[in-house]
């Protein structure tokens, strides 16, 4: 009997799937998979209950034996999407001659969270030139009670460096039966209306997250499971319940955070394009040196404190249905055939007497989408059949179909619209693959992602209809999860716990740096986190004056056993495969005991070969073959631990460049014993060295460390 057992539960747009673990080995030891339940009273918490007690029910597992828990939620997204939410009161203070900015800036007026969808709030402002009068406060209550408010949203003028009074405004509104949110609460940085406005907007999901967080808990619990209940975060993460109910902003993007989640730790993918496949949408986003990319988001086009998830949500998938103009593919998608209640050609045992007839899935939609009508059923013909059609799913992919009936399919689409059974399949997967290719394109210019690196990685059940033709148009490899289907509920049971600590710092010391990393420490262990794993990168962004903390670790061990340990061979030939490059013109250029360190080098020749320029593309891989880290061009020094701090100055002394905005210097990466320390995103030498100073102040002094620099 596993007695170390990890449970996550994805919540998708048609499906919540729920999955265990054995949190040593990684083996799917079960699958549950219920209706996404958006119209139940309960919302979509009665699809996570029903799910996990299916889970449990059908895999015999141990309520006791449950270490860890943890679910993605749509609720915060569709809460924005369709304004389901509470009207906020907002409490807005200032003192002297802060009194008047708060005033006008903290009035941030109705906000729109989507086309059409609005928030409503109400606004009422307290002098605190001579103190918080709790009178004034109740005052102010009552007349926002009166104008209808459910929520508060308390925010004054600098209080990230005392938020005193919002806090005390926060208890007296909660003993009173509100549920508040606070500038200081949800963001340290300062500009007081995009913190009014996280505040507001935070605050007006309250009500119903609350209630969603207290209905699951309960479930979980008498369903004997004592283990922390976690909630996936917009940014790849995971938070305890209980920062859940006072920061709900921060799961609006749970779900596609969930994927690529499962892509780093299960899948183990260190650099690549994670595209989330499903019914009706993919979720494409980026994985660059083993971290999700994420950057600051932005709802119904309003700046907000929050760091997301960067993500592009395309309406195309497995399951879109297709426009057709005269014998020509018009377009694929966005409507999908669940949408339009219609099965898959592919997913037919048989059908005669087809008929080709074309339909609105939704009321207002062109009337050119293809509808079959057999004998049996109305079905459709999508990408997951197409991809069936011309042989791109693999043999027991969970969008493996019938060929002989999408054959079928597309020979009557043929004989009724003209041209060939092959041509129209192919002009299915084009059309999807020209969705795709925008995003891509953005990605890999804003990213700066090297080509020669970099993997189209699938997931969720429509993976296979999508991602190898893209790849295959782009040129680059491609891979399908391993249980593609529920890997976004795996990387849900797999996600590490992670906080984001933020100050607004002009010119940082030491110190500053320092606090920050452990605040940031501190916080992931209190919900958590094993201590001895938890990592922390820390960046500076000197044009907003911003310090930014981020940690990570994980809650128990969950080491996956990939099988034997590779020789240096073996390691040799998959890095050369990485960096296509042949294995000869490979070399190992640095090794520890965790860590080999491949190289290859190129020489690119301009002013007609007069001016030479060499580039030297590195590969970090473990004694499992995994590869940890990618550079396209890149400069290593092998050292004791005792040295790191020269090297640093040496490297970044040799390769730094000069433009504009100053002397640049490299990304730093440290790798130490198994970890890779990122040190990337700090301007001046000086902060690379204090912070590896740090993350390596407990480390042998004679202790081989491997310091890389990427040449910017």
């Amino acid at each position: 009997m596993v007695k170390n057992v990890r449970i996550g539960i994805d919540v998708g747009g048609t499906f919540t799937h729920a999955v265990a673990l054995d949190a040593l080995t990684l083996e799917v030891l079960g699958k549950a998979k219920v209706p996404t339940t958006h119209s139940a009273k309960e919302g979509v918490a009665r699809g996570i209950i029903d799910s996990l007690k299916l889970l449990l029910e059908k895999s015999g597992i141990e309520p006791e034996a449950v270490t860890f828990i943890a679910h993605s939620t749509t609720q915060a997204t569709n809460a924005i999407l369709e304004g389901d939410v509470a009207p906020v009161g907002i409490i807005a203070m200032g003192s002297g001659p802060s009194a008047m900015l708060a005033r006008a800036h903290a009035n941030v007026g109705s906000i729109e969270l989507a086309k059409g969808r609005m928030l409503h709030t109400f606004f009422e402002f307290i002098d605190t030139s001579k103190g918080l009068d709790t009178k004034l406060v109740n005052e102010a209550l009552d007349r926002l009670k009166q104008r209808g408010a459910a929520a508060i949203a308390v925010s004054e003028a600098f209080s990230v460096d005392d938020p005193g009074h919002e806090e005390s405004v926060m208890e007296i509104a909660r003993r009173r039966g509100f549920v508040a949110s606070s500038g200081s609460e949800v963001s340290k940085l300062y500009g007081l209306k995009v913190r009014t406005r996280t505040a507001v907007i935070n605050a007006a999901m309250l009500p119903k997250m609350i209630e969603t967080a207290d209905m699951t808990e309960s479930s979980v619990r008498s369903a004997g499971i004592t283990a922390p209940i976690m909630i996936m975060r917009s940014d790849g993460g995971v938070m305890d319940i209980d920062s859940m109910r006072k920061r709900p902003i921060l799961t609006r993007l749970s779900g596609p955070a969930a994927g690529v989640a499962a892509a780093m730790m299960y899948l183990q993918i260190s650099d690549g394009v994670f595209l989330e496949v499903g019914g009706t949408s993919t979720d494409i986003s980026v994985i660059r040196n083993g971290k999700a990319l994420v950057k600051d988001a932005e709802i119904g086009g309003h700046r907000v404190y929050l760091r997301s998830l960067d993500v592009n949500t395309l309406g195309v998938a497995g399951g879109s249905m297709l426009r057709l103009e005269g014998s020509q593919v018009k377009d694929v998608g966005p409507r999908s055939a669940h949408i339009a209640g219609l099965s898959y050609v592919a997913f037919l045992s048989e059908f005669e007497n087809a008929k080709i007839e074309y339909l609105s899935p939704k009321p207002g939609d062109p009337a050119d989408y293809l509808k079959i009508k057999t004998d049996t059923k109305d079905v459709t013909l999508t990408p997951t059949c197409a991809a069936n059609f011309l042989g791109y799913v693999p043999e027991g992919d969970c969008a493996q179909g019938n060929k002989e009936m999408v054959a079928k399919g597309f020979k009557a689409l043929a004989d009724s619209v003209g041209g060939t059974p092959e041509k129209l399949a192919e002009e299915v997967l084009e059309k999807a693959y020209q969705k795709c290719l925008p995003a891509l394109k953005k990605f890999i210019a804003e990213y700066k992602l090297d080509l020669d690196a970099i993997t189209l990685v699938g997931g969720g059940g429509g993976a296979a209809a999508i991602v190898p033709y893209v790849a295959k148009r782009m040129g680059v490899p491609h891979a399908i999860a391993e249980n593609a289907d529920v890997v976004s509920a795996i990387g849900v049971a797999l996600a590490l716990v992670r906080e984001t600590v933020e100050r607004q710092i002009v010119q940082p010391k030491q110190e500053d740096l320092i606090k920050i990393r452990e605040e940031a420490f501190n916080a992931v262990a209190k919900m958590g986190a094993d201590p001895s794993g938890i990592e922390v990168h820390v960046e500076v962004d000197p044009r907003a004056n911003i310090l930014r903390a981020t940690a990570y670790g994980a809650t128990g061990l969950t080491e996956k056993k990939l099988g034997k340990i590779l020789n240096t061979e073996e390691r040799l030939q998959a890095a050369a495969e990485s960096l296509r490059s042949k294995p000869d013109a490979v070399k190992v250029l640095a090794e520890t005991e965790h860590y080999t360190i491949f190289g290859s080098e190129t020489v690119d020749k301009k002013l007609f070969g007069l001016l030479p320029s060499r580039h030297l593309s590195i590969r970090a891989m473990d004694s499992k073959g995994v590869l940890r880290l990618k550079m396209k061009d890149a400069r290593i020094e092998q050292v004791r631990c005792s040295d790191v701090e020269k090297a640093i100055l040496d490297l970044s002394e040799a390769n730094a460049t000069y433009g504009d905005a100053g002397k640049i210097i490299p990304d730093f990466m440290i790798i130490s014993g198994p970890k890779i320390i990122d040190l990337s995103g700090l301007p001046d030498t000086w902060q690379v060295q204090a912070l590896a100073r740090s993350e390596l102040n407990l480390v042998p002094a004679d202790s081989p460390t491997i310091v890389v620099a990427a040449v910017p």
